[in-house]
C-alpha cells in the first residue's frame, strides 16, 4: 500500500494523531490497555487505507469504492477510535468547564443521531456530492464531517466516559435499528435509479471499465446491503452482551437446596 499516494496530508495527519495519543499517555503517566492500543492501531490503519487506496479508486470514477469509503468513515473508523481511546485520556478536556455542556448536548442520543443523519443524507444530495467530486478541499471537508459525525453517532454505544454514559443494551439495539432508516433513504434511491445520478461519473473512463449506471447500482448495493449486514452483526453482539448480563443477574439456588424449599414472597415476610 502506497501510504503517501496523492495526498501526503493523510499519513502526516495519522502521525499527528499517534503523537497526540502517545503524548497524552506520557502527560498522564498512564498507558492504555493492550486491547485499547490494538483498537487504536486498527483505527489508524483504517484511516490510512480508506484515504489512500480507496481514495485513489474513488478518484478513478469508481462510485462503488466511493460508497465503501463512506461506510468505512462512518461505521468502522469512529467505533475503532472510541474503543481505542481510554476515558482518562479524554476526561481532562471533554469534561472541562467550557466543553462539557456542549459535549453533553452533542452526545445525547437523539442529537447525535440527528446530526449524523443530516450530514450523511445531505452529503449524498446530487449537487453536494457532485461538488465534492470536483472540489478537493470540499471533498476533504466532507470526509472529516463523516468521521466527526460518526464519532458522535457511536458515542451512545461506545462512550469511554461514564459521565457521558452509554445507552442500555435494549436502547442500543433500537438506536442502531433506527439508523438503518437514513442510510436506506440514501442507498435505496441510488440502487433503484434508472439513470446516473451524479454527472461526474459520466465524464471520464471508469477505472474498472464498468458502465456508470452499473457501477452506481453496485455502489448502492454496497451501501444498502453492506450497512444492513454490518449492523446485524452489531445487533447480534449487543444482544449477546445483554443476555450475558441478564444471566449474571439471575440468582442461582445452590445445589444443596432441599427439593421442598419454597420461595416466600418478600411482602409476606414483612408481615410475619
Amino acid at each position: 500500500m502506497d501510504i503517501f499516494g496523492e495526498h501526503p496530508s493523510i499519513p502526516i495527519g495519522v502521525a499527528i494523531l499517534i503523537a497526540i495519543y502517545l503524548g497524552a499517555c506520557r502527560a498522564a503517566g498512564r498507558r492504555p490497555t493492550r486491547r485499547q492500543a490494538m483498537w487504536f492501531a486498527l483505527a489508524m490503519g483504517a484511516i490510512l487505507y480508506t484515504h489512500t487506496e480507496l481514495d485513489e479508486l474513488a478518484d478513478a470514477r469508481i462510485f462503488s469504492m466511493h460508497m465503501l469509503q463512506h461506510l468505512m468513515q462512518t461505521l468502522v473508523i469512529p467505533p475503532l477510535l472510541l474503543l481505542g481511546t481510554p476515558g482518562w485520556m479524554l476526561r481532562p478536556w471533554v469534561l472541562s468547564r467550557p466543553i462539557k455542556p456542549v459535549a453533553r448536548i452533542l452526545t445525547t442520543p437523539v442529537i447525535a443521531f440527528l446530526i449524523f443523519s443530516a450530514v450523511f443524507v445531505t452529503a449524498h444530495f446530487p449537487p453536494i456530492f457532485d461538488r465534492m467530486c470536483r472540489d478537493e478541499n470540499f471533498h476533504i471537508f466532507l470526509h472529516l464531517c463523516f468521521m466527526a459525525a460518526g464519532v458522535l453517532l457511536w458515542w451512545p454505544i461506545l462512550s469511554p466516559l461514564p459521565e457521558l454514559p452509554r445507552l442500555s443494551y435494549p436502547a442500543q439495539i433500537l438506536y442502531l435499528f433506527l439508523l438503518m432508516i437514513p442510510m436506506t433513504a440514501v442507498a435505496a434511491p441510488i440502487t433503484l435509479a434508472t439513470r446516473v445520478i451524479y454527472p461526474w461519473y459520466t465524464e471520464g473512463a471508469h477505472g474498472w471499465g464498468l458502465r456508470p449506471l452499473e457501477d452506481q447500482v453496485l455502489g448502492g448495493l454496497i451501501m444498502w446491503v453492506g450497512q444492513g449486514t454490518y449492523l446485524m452483526f452489531v445487533f447480534t453482539f449487543i444482544f449477546y452482551k445483554w443476555q450475558q448480563r441478564e444471566d449474571v443477574d439471575i440468582p442461582v439456588l445452590p445445589a444443596s437446596t432441599p427439593p421442598d424449599l419454597r420461595v416466600v414472597p418478600a411482602r409476606r415476610v414483612a408481615h410475619s
